[in-house]
């Protein structure tokens, strides 16, 4: 898979990991792409975020099963829930949908469609080799702890995916 190339290529390249309320899985995707960029030496030619389709967990920390997914693995865990913002797509490089309903609702709120659809991609279609019949991450909210403890699994696959693919784009240690 091809990364689409940096809107401007004096900054940093930068990637908005989304998911439904930005307390599972998208600020787990967040804290361990951050993680893995600066083991690449890419931590300063990459900004990450992550944010939520919905709105109703707005200013909400991570959820704690979450944290503590993330916490038995060494990964920071601060964070503050917000929404998508459709303006963002102007200022992102790459929008990474945790599955395909939030793709389809990112899509549905893009100034234009067309124009975003080279720069959103699924998160876990970064995993090597092959996810399967389902490339999404699935939202454990509803769910036991097991849930979480996967979804990091599949988050650190695609992850290292990405990572690898954005050092062969910038090279490590900084852009282009």
């Amino acid at each position: 898979m091809s990364l689409p190339e940096p809107r401007d290529p004096s900054g940093p390249y930068r990637i908005c990991v989304v998911c439904l309320g930005n307390i599972c899985r998208s600020p787990m995707a967040e804290k361990v792409l951050t993680a893995d960029l600066d083991r690449a030496g890419l931590a300063d030619a990459v900004m990450v975020d992550s944010s939520g389709t919905g709105d109703w967990h707005l200013g909400w920390g991570m959820d704690p099963r979450a944290a503590a997914a993330l916490r038995v693995h060494g990964y920071p865990t601060d964070h503050v829930a917000r929404q998508f913002d459709p303006a963002w797509f102007e200022r992102r490089d790459l929008v990474l949908a945790m599955d395909l309903d939030n793709m389809d609702e990112l899509v549905r709120r893009a100034p234009d469609p067309d124009a975003v659809r080279e720069r959103l991609r699924l998160f876990r279609s970064f995993a090597p080799g092959e996810v399967g019949p389902n490339p999404e991450v699935p939202d454990p909210y509803y769910g036991g702890d097991d849930g979480f403890s996967t979804v990091l699994t599949m988050v650190e696959a695609a992850s290292k995916g990405l990572t690898a693919e954005l050092a062969a784009l910038l090279g490590p240690g900084g852009p282009r």
